[in-house]
């Protein structure tokens, strides 16, 4: 290579619970750049998680759901001698973090609902009880990876 590696950014943890994954999060919710409309909705989900379950706190469910919907292994197409082989490789860490986020944020507006703030908390509620859809997202996920075991041989480095 003939650049430097890109130097790894850490962002400020956020507000009110000091964590630099819910800022994390909350960047990847933001549209147009307006992060004060995202952390409002985040801070009001986390909030109607804790209405709903009222014995638990918002803010450990949420990252029970995010661990929840965090994939181990996915698949990666690789075209070998004219077939497409979908060849399962273990996900890095950080990446895994991206992955959960990604679809955690997805499912929730693609939910029906009022505002991104009640769906976004009844997606959180559903993953941390391992349901709903990111968290089927990540069993489609893994089920496709062990069907296509075989061709882990063929791994891309």
């Amino acid at each position: 290579m003939r650049k430097q590696r890109a130097k790894k950014r850490y962002l400020a943890p956020d507000p009110r619970f000091s964590d630099p994954l819910v800022t994390r999060f909350v960047n990847n919710m933001m549209w147009d750049g307006k992060k004060s409309v995202a952390f409002k909705s985040f801070y009001d989900a986390i909030d109607r998680v804790n209405q709903k379950t009222k014995s638990e706190n918002g803010y450990e469910l949420w990252k029970k759901a995010l661990n929840n919907v965090m994939p181990a292994v996915e698949v990666k197409s690789r075209r070998i001698g004219g077939a497409t082989f979908q060849i399962p490789t273990e996900i890095r860490p950080d990446r895994k973090i991206s992955v959960g986020i990604k679809w955690l944020i997805l499912y929730a507006r693609k939910r029906n609902g009022k505002s991104m703030a009640n769906k976004l908390a009844d997606e959180i509620i559903a993953a941390s009880k391992n349901e709903g859809a990111a968290v089927k997202k990540k069993d489609d996920t893994h089920r496709m990876a062990e069907a296509n075991k075989a061709f882990s041989h063929f791994r891309v480095r």
